[in-house]
């Protein structure tokens, strides 16, 4: 199924994946995850269902973050975030790759981090916390934006897989700070980054632009 970046993109200079971006990510736990989607090829689930899945685990991950058990939903969103790379893995080991099942992971993708992103708001809201809400709001916008700027871009025709912050590392620094409940300079990173990873592609498109209009 094809996500944010494939395995194929490579530093220019050295062939070799840049570490902490998404494609290192996901390489980092083929280990894992490639002997998991062979058991589940076996067992014949579909690709599209391991994608729900991963998405109806996040929808319990912001619920139980919205109830206040920041701790517990970050583990039960960093649970489901495995499902990213596995029912990919699981679409090209059963070669049930479609463009449907790239529409479905791409749409679920954006639903479930929003939804843990309301998860959180809804718990800083509780706590009378302002600050919380707001920058939950502004990493869910720039959140959204990042993926908008590279579908858009590529709707006009221009490649756009450059950025900082790419949702599996969002995902991974979220998590994080929801485990050891570092939220607001989390948020406050996040917030940044992710603007910053708007800009970049917005750049990146005019410059594309300007050679190739």
């Amino acid at each position: 199924m094809n996500k944010e970046t494939d395995v194929t993109n490579k530093t220019e200079d050295s062939g070799r994946l840049r570490p902490f971006s998404d494609d290192w990510l996901r390489s980092s736990v083929v280990v894992v995850t490639e002997p998991l989607a062979r058991g589940l090829a076996r067992l014949n689930l579909h690709p599209n269902t391991i994608t729900i899945i991963g998405f109806l685990m996040n929808v319990v991950a912001a619920v139980i973050v919205g109830l206040g058990y920041v701790r517990a939903g970050g583990v039960v969103m960093l649970l489901a975030s495995s499902t990213d790379a596995l029912d990919g893995m699981l679409a090209r080991l059963t070669s049930r790759q479609s463009r449907f099942g790239a529409f479905l992971d791409s749409t679920l993708d954006r639903l479930s981090e929003g939804a843990v992103l309301i998860g959180l708001m809804a718990w800083f809201l509780s706590q009378g916390s302002d600050l919380g809400v707001l920058l939950s709001a502004i990493t869910l916008l720039g959140s959204v934006m990042v993926s908008y700027t590279r579908a858009r871009a590529e709707g006009v025709g221009y490649e756009c897989k450059v950025g900082l912050l790419t949702r599996p590392m969002r995902v991974v620094i979220l998590g994080i700070g929801m485990l050891a409940l570092w939220l607001i300079p989390v948020l406050v990173l996040l917030t940044v980054f992710t603007s910053f990873t708007v800009i970049q592609r917005m750049l990146h498109v005019y410059r594309a632009a300007q050679h190739h209009p």
